[in-house]
């Protein structure tokens, strides 16, 4: 099966996009600091689901899985840093967090049917 095949890979591509609306109204000054952290490490999910795919082993493909991970928890902890300085509010924080969400279990799914190979 190709990675773009993979449902948390299209979904993780579709939190990106979110992930760039959402910073787009984050101060100009910002760009270059916590904007840029958010956007890669949103970007840095799907990449690392791909990468992991194309490794030869499941040992290997499941840590790609992993860091993966790693970023959705720096993403979520990101955007809650984003909410502290007033630069989202509680109602877009709350709609980014269950993408966050949706977006771990599937991933969760993923790495525990790697674990099973």
């Amino acid at each position: 099966m190709e990675y773009r095949d993979l449902d948390v890979w299209k979904f993780s591509r579709k939190l990106v996009n979110s992930v760039y609306e959402l910073t787009k109204s984050f101060p100009r000054e910002e760009l270059y600091g916590l904007t840029n952290q958010i956007r890669k490490c949103a970007i840095s999910i799907p990449s690392n689901i791909a990468e992991g795919c194309g490794r030869r082993t499941s040992k290997d493909t499941i840590q790609f899985l992993y860091i993966s991970r790693g970023s959705l928890y720096e993403l979520e902890t990101q955007l809650f840093l984003a909410l502290d300085q007033n630069f989202i509010n509680e109602i877009q924080i709350n709609d980014i967090m269950l993408r966050i969400e949706s977006c771990k279990k599937l991933l969760n799914r993923f790495i525990n049917y790697y674990k099973k190979l």
